[in-house]
């Protein structure tokens, strides 16, 4: 099936209220906890115990793609406390949750680079990876160390190194040297905190992608809020650029 197809077969899903990929900016976690009198650190580590329900609600919902934005490029910003806490909170997680979703027949993915990451995170994650790679179940994809901006560079850099001809350079084959080559763009990307920017979060694939913000912070986004999240997004019409008639 060539990529123009699979637009279309998309874009007729989407008109019909079906989400197939749900991307998740989760933004709050610092903010949640500074709120409660508490380390930003443990923000973080309540934000990590949030997805286990979400992913499961997911499932349940029938998402086939789920993205969730974890750090990007520009968090390596914050103080080295910070950052050197997050690194050892998601390589915990990684190595206490995948057995679970693996069982459950979840493909994890990483979306980033591995520079910069710790030995022991960059084990873990390739490993993840590589053990659930056959999993149907569920698609879920980590942006860990991503940003669009880095991601849309890289693959104009291994373009150019591949020696692609000016000529058959069109948007398939500029996608497929992404990151998320092989998965469907956003339809539904909610982001929690209150803010209303993607923030170098798949700014590419995020072209026609509906967007959706709650002042929730990201521990308190629960399953209620998610269901509330895709009700509106079935309420929304779709039309890519085109004018659609009833």
């Amino acid at each position: 099936m060539t990529r123009t197809n699979k637009d279309s077969l998309n874009k007729n899903d989407s008109r019909n209220g079906v989400l197939t990929h749900l991307a998740i900016i989760m933004d709050g976690n610092g903010r949640w906890a500074e709120n409660k009198n508490l380390p930003r650190l443990a923000g973080h580590r309540a934000g990590t115990e949030n997805i286990r329900s979400i992913i499961e609600e997911s499932t349940k919902l029938g998402i086939k793609h789920l993205t969730l934005f974890a750090f990007s490029t520009e968090n390596w910003r914050r103080p080295s406390s910070e950052v050197e806490g997050i690194m050892n909170i998601l390589t915990n997680v990684i190595k206490n949750e995948t057995p679970s979703l693996h069982q459950k027949g979840v493909k994890i993915s990483h979306i980033g680079s591995l520079d910069g990451l710790s030995q022991e995170l960059k084990e873990a994650i390739l490993y993840t990876t590589d053990l659930t790679r056959n999993n149907k179940s569920l698609y879920l994809n980590i942006a860990f160390n991503y940003g669009g901006r880095t991601e849309i560079l890289e693959a104009v850099k291994k373009i150019l190194a591949d020696n692609i001809s000016v000529r058959n350079l069109d948007e398939k084959t500029f996608a497929s040297y992404l990151d998320t080559s092989g998965i469907p763009d956003p339809d539904l990307i909610i982001r929690t905190g209150g803010e209303v920017r993607l923030s170098n979060f798949l700014i590419w694939q995020s072209a026609y992608s509906e967007y959706y913000s709650t002042t929730k912070f990201w521990p308190d986004f629960k399953k209620r809020d998610l269901r509330k999240a895709l009700a509106t997004y079935q309420q929304r019409n779709r039309r890519f650029g085109e004018i659609t008639t009833d």
